[in-house]
């Protein structure tokens, strides 16, 4: 955005805002599909391990060791569940900023909300690095967030209905 027409600070650009989040750390994960399912799969691996701990010391579990397992491995299907939430949430923001014909932004930090038009040349721009950059990341995210929530929920339906 040409600074001298455009009274949206730099840092609220939507333009902006998206290198920013690709630079970061945590939400630059979900750029490769694979990289995602990898991390996802470690927060995985040491949440049950945490679990296993955690429920180690209940009275309720020494009856059942396959209980036990079962329940510390589907429910810290948790974490990546959250962490995936939040990468989609953080990414969707941005997407929707990217779409959108106007710019809304705080001026001086008292939440004045202002509104700006962009120019065609900035929605075509903007709108072109939505659907290149930041839709395929929703799609993996949407994906992967499928898959989690499947084997959480097979896993509810498991105990729900399997007597042991």
């Amino acid at each position: 955005m040409n600074q001298n027409k455009c009274p949206v600070p730099r840092e609220q650009q939507p333009t902006n805002e998206f290198i920013e989040l690709s630079k970061s750390k945590i939400f630059s994960w979900p750029k490769t599909k694979k990289s995602l399912i990898i991390i996802l799969i470690k927060f995985w691996v040491g949440a049950f391990v945490l679990f296993l701990v955690i429920s180690s010391g209940s009275v309720y579990f020494k009856t059942s060791l396959l209980k036990y397992i079962l329940l510390s491995f589907f429910s810290s299907l948790s974490i990546p569940l959250l962490i995936s939430i939040r990468l989609y949430l953080g990414w969707n923001h941005i997407f929707n900023r990217l779409i959108s014909e106007k710019v809304e932004y705080e001026e001086s930090g008292w939440y004045d909300g202002q509104v700006w038009e962009k120019p065609l040349v900035l929605k075509e721009k903007e709108s072109l690095i939505a659907s290149m950059e930041v839709k395929p990341i929703l799609k993996n995210l949407v994906q992967i967030f499928s898959i989690i929530s499947v084997f959480a929920l097979s896993g509810i339906l498991f105990f729900q209905y399997y007597i042991f």
